[in-house]
């Protein structure tokens, strides 16, 4: 399997190296910390850690992504107000 390289298969969102390739879930901001929290206690390594983007704009959410044991891009987001979802 070709591994993850941030300069040929990733965008640049907001200073992050985003996999170009990868399956998206939204959480509530509950969940989204919960998971946040199991997954650092675990040791899980991420390919983009654990924080929030968009700050004050619109679109402000609470981003993180991590591997399945695939190797699939995997990214949990919840949004401060999800009626913005599809914002900039």
């Amino acid at each position: 399997m070709k591994g993850y390289s941030a300069a040929s298969d990733a965008n640049s969102v907001d200073g992050d190296d985003v996999p170009i390739r990868h399956f998206g879930v939204v959480l509530s901001m509950e969940d989204w910390s919960e998971l946040s929290d199991k997954l650092k206690q675990s040791e899980v390594e991420f390919l983009v850690e654990p924080h929030v983007r968009f700050k004050g704009l619109a679109g402000e959410q609470a981003t993180m992504f991590v591997r399945d044991l695939s190797g699939n891009a995997l990214e949990f987001k919840a949004f401060k107000d999800l009626s913005k979802l599809f914002d900039q």
